[in-house]
């Protein structure tokens, strides 16, 4: 039986809406430079959630399949404003980057010269600086301890020997396992779960759907009309894959490449492109979506990619938040959280190497224009927008200097 918070969520929807269009807006980066401005924005300036909520949450979505920073997002629209807030927070967050990826089309050709790869580059170097800040801040308070402070270490040697999506998954597992044991000093803190309107039940309800629909996709797709079958692709791609960001790419190859509905080159096209916008990679689909052959494209294809594409996730957080929240006020719980929080600071501090570093830092000058970021953000306590602008415009100069 449902038991739902007699607490009223604390915010407005149009609050939600207005806070995540700014950051669907102006969040450069990817998926893991997403956390980072997360937290900044709902922990350290407007306090939304704790730092303790915050790491759990993130630590749930990192665990469940789907894209991650986009779950968080929902989650904390939900605790704040209700499914009027959840839902706020996931339009306004995904739109703009679904728009831009939309019409990327028409306008691939103006990125192909060296301003336009200048200006990519950059982008790649606010993720830089936001990561290292997002690692920085979490590692203060998350891995407090020397048994905390190990996992976490041990983390990164076990994700650089193995960076595959499963030992993600075993690592975090692994942190449930030692948190009873190595976080013997956390304690549960009654009265600190979140205020959300159903219980048990109603999650139950959307973890069936999650399922039912799967199995539609993985059984049903042959017998399905063309548009249907491109819905069961998408959601099969959203429901499968573990970890969030570049993993997903693999699978929509398969989903898309592979039975010849987009060319390879369109594909790759795609993918350079996301990595140039705001907002959720997963808005990838919109743009394989309105390339879709055989008249399936446009608008509709591009709406009916990007809905399929986020749908399980939202349907599978959204099923475990109440169960998460019934266990929140026990111990061995809350230790098995704390556990898996430091691992998620190891997985953020992998991820800060590759694949942003690796990807970004090319030289002396780029770890320049970055630590320069970094340093702003962390001691100047620059906006996002103002790393973004610095990052862009000296990755633009070095072009015209010829740097």
């Amino acid at each position: 039986m449902d038991a739902p918070s007699t607490r009223t969520p604390p915010g407005h929807p149009l609050e939600v809406a207005r806070v995540f269009l700014r950051l669907g807006l102006t969040s450069f980066g990817g998926p893991i430079a997403h956390i980072g401005y997360f937290h900044r924005e709902f922990v350290e300036r407007r306090r939304w959630v704790d730092e303790q909520h915050f790491g759990q949450l993130f630590a749930l979505c990192q665990f469940l399949p789907g894209p991650a920073s986009s779950q968080l997002g929902f989650s904390i629209g939900l605790l704040r404003a209700g499914w009027a807030g959840a839902l706020a927070a996931f339009i306004c967050f995904t739109l703009p980057s679904a728009l831009l990826m939309f019409a990327f089309a028409e306008a691939s050709s103006r990125l192909a010269g060296p301003w336009g790869q200048a200006v990519i580059h950059g982008l790649k170097l606010v993720a830089v600086a936001v990561v290292a800040q997002g690692v920085l801040g979490m590692a203060r308070t998350l891995c407090p301890d020397r048994p905390r402070a190990l996992m976490a270490a041990a983390t990164v040697g076990l994700i650089a020997l193995s960076p595959s999506a499963w030992m993600q998954l075993l690592v975090v597992a692994g942190g449930a396992v030692l948190g009873p044991w190595a976080c013997r000093q956390v304690e549960a803190k009654v009265g600190e779960t979140f205020a959300l309107h159903y219980g048990p039940r109603t999650g139950t309800g959307f973890l069936v759907a999650y399922a039912v629909l799967l199995a539609i996709a993985l059984l049903a797709t042959p017998f399905l009309p063309p548009l249907g079958q491109v819905a069961s692709a998408f959601y099969r791609t959203g429901a499968l894959v573990f970890g969030g960001g570049h993993v997903v790419l693999p699978l929509l190859k398969q989903a898309v490449v592979d039975p010849g509905w987009i060319t390879p080159d369109r594909f790759l096209a795609g993918y350079g492109a996301a990595q140039a916008v705001p907002g959720p990679m997963f808005t990838l689909s919109a743009y394989l979506g309105g390339e879709l052959h055989g008249g399936q494209g446009g608008a509709l294809g591009a709406t009916v990619g990007l809905l399929a594409i986020f749908l399980p996730g939202l349907l599978m957080v959204s099923g475990a938040l109440p169960f998460w929240r019934a266990l929140a006020a026990r111990t061995q719980a809350v230790r098995m959280l704390a556990g898996v929080n430091a691992v998620v600071v190891g997985l953020l501090a992998f991820a800060l190497y590759d694949p942003v570093w690796v990807s970004a830092i090319r030289g002396s000058k780029d770890f320049a224009i970055a630590l320069i970021a970094f340093v702003g953000l962390v001691a100047s306590k620059w906006p996002p927008l103002l790393a973004v602008a610095w990052c862009v415009v000296a990755s633009l100069l070095c072009v015209l200097l010829g740097a």
